[in-house]
C-alpha cells in the first residue's frame, strides 16, 4: 500500500481524519486508478480506459473510436436525389454562336481563328503581264502616256464623282448596237477605277450572248455566270483578283437562256449580297446590246445607271433616242462614251 498513501493526488479520502488503528477506505475510483498505475511504467501517459468511463465498450484504448460520419444536409445532397454525395460545381460553359451547342468549359476553349473577310477569300489570278506586251493589249495599264488612257482617267473621274453624289456603285455598261466596244470600255474603265488608292471594283461579264472579258484579259475563261447567279457557287468560288483592288466574274460559254437568268430573283439576291459582303465602290455590268436583245432590259432593275457606248461609225441618234426611251422611268443614263470619233483621236466620251 506504499504507492497508495504517497499518491494523494490520486487517492479519494473520507473527509474525517483516522484515529487509532483504524484503516482508511479507498473508494472505488481511487481503486481504478491504482490498477491502471500498476500496470504502467512511470513516465508513461495515462491512457483512458473502458472503467473510467473515457473509452467506449468494443474499442482499444490504443485505437479512439472512429469520428461519426456527417449525415448529408440538403445542400450537399445531389440534384437528382441520391443522399451523401456532394454536388460538384461545374465551370462556366460557353455556347457555339452557330449552332447552339456546349462547347466545353471556358479554360479549356479553343476559338477558331476568324475567318479573313470576303474580299481576301476571292482568289487572286495575276494577270500575265509578258503577254499582253508582246500582244500590245489594247488595255490602258500598258500605255498610260496614250490619249486613250488620258480619256479612260477623266471619264472615271467624272464617273466617281457622278456615284458618290447619289450613293450609287452598280453601272451596266452597254451600247445600242453591237461592236460599238462595250466590252473594250468595261475593262479599260474598271482597270483604271482599280488604279485609285483605297477602293474596290468589281468587273461582271454579263455579255451571255457573246462573252469577251476573259479573252480581253488574258484570263481562264473557267467562270460559271450561272450558277453564281443562281446561288450554286459562291463568291470565292466563282470571282477572281487579276489585281488587289480589282475582281472580276468571268462567263464561259454563250448561253441563250441569258433574259430567263437575268428575270431570276436570287439573280438580284445574289447581286444585293455581293454588293454587301465585299464592300465594293464600283460594280461594272458589262452587257449585250441594248436593242438586239431583251437582256438589258431584265437587267435594269438591278443597277442604278447605265454608260451607253456609242461607235462614231455605226451608232446613229435614232439608236440613242431608242435607247434613252427604254432606260425612261427603269434607271439613270450616266453617260454616253463615244468609240472611233471621226478627228478626235481614239475614245471620247460625253454626258
Amino acid at each position: 500500500m506504499k504507492d497508495t498513501l504517497t499518491d494523494t493526488q490520486s487517492l479519494t479520502w473520507p473527509a474525517q481524519d483516522f484515529e487509532g488503528n483504524e484503516t482508511p477506505a479507498m473508494t472505488q475510483q481511487g481503486f481504478k486508478r491504482f490498477r491502471r498505475r500498476k500496470g504502467r511504467t512511470q513516465g508513461e501517459p495515462e491512457q483512458p480506459s473502458v472503467l473510467d468511463g473515457r473509452v467506449e465498450p468494443g474499442t482499444s484504448p490504443d485505437r479512439p473510436s472512429p469520428k461519426p460520419k456527417a449525415r448529408p444536409s440538403d445542400k450537399t445532397q445531389h440534384q437528382s436525389g441520391f443522399s451523401g454525395r456532394p454536388e460538384t460545381q461545374d465551370k462556366p460553359e460557353v455556347r457555339g454562336a452557330a449552332d447552339g451547342l456546349r462547347t466545353g468549359p471556358v479554360s479549356q476553349q479553343q476559338l477558331p481563328a476568324p475567318l479573313p473577310e470576303m474580299w481576301e477569300r476571292i482568289h487572286r489570278v495575276p494577270m500575265d503581264m509578258r503577254s499582253h506586251q508582246v500582244a500590245r493589249s489594247p488595255l490602258v495599264n500598258f500605255f498610260r502616256s496614250s490619249p486613250t488612257a488620258k480619256a479612260f482617267d477623266l471619264l472615271r473621274t467624272r464617273l466617281l464623282h457622278s456615284l458618290k453624289a447619289h450613293g450609287w456603285k452598280r453601272v451596266a455598261i452597254a451600247s445600242p448596237t453591237a461592236g460599238c466596244g462595250a466590252t473594250f470600255t468595261a475593262v479599260n474603265l474598271a482597270l483604271s477605277l482599280a488604279r485609285v488608292p483605297n477602293t474596290r471594283t468589281i468587273l461582271m461579264d454579263m455579255n451571255f450572248r457573246r462573252p469577251a472579258v476573259a479573252a480581253t484579259l488574258r484570263l481562264p475563261a473557267a467562270g460559271d455566270m450561272r450558277g453564281f447567279l443562281s446561288g450554286e457557287l459562291s463568291m470565292p468560288e466563282h470571282l477572281v483578283r487579276p489585281a488587289e483592288s480589282l475582281a472580276v466574274g468571268l462567263t464561259a460559254a454563250p448561253d441563250r437562256n441569258a433574259a430567263e437568268i437575268l428575270h431570276d430573283p436570287t439573280c438580284a439576291q445574289v447581286l444585293d449580297d455581293m454588293t454587301l459582303t465585299t464592300g465594293a465602290d464600283v460594280i461594272l455590268f458589262d452587257l449585250p446590246p441594248v436593242l438586239e436583245h431583251d437582256d438589258v432590259a431584265a437587267f435594269l432593275p438591278q443597277v442604278d445607271g447605265v454608260l451607253l457606248v456609242a461607235d462614231g461609225t455605226r451608232t446613229t441618234a435614232a439608236h440613242l433616242a431608242a435607247c434613252e426611251q427604254m432606260f425612261k422611268g427603269q434607271t439613270q443614263l450616266l453617260g454616253v462614251s463615244l468609240n472611233r470619233a471621226r478627228g478626235a483621236g481614239l475614245l471620247q466620251h460625253g454626258q
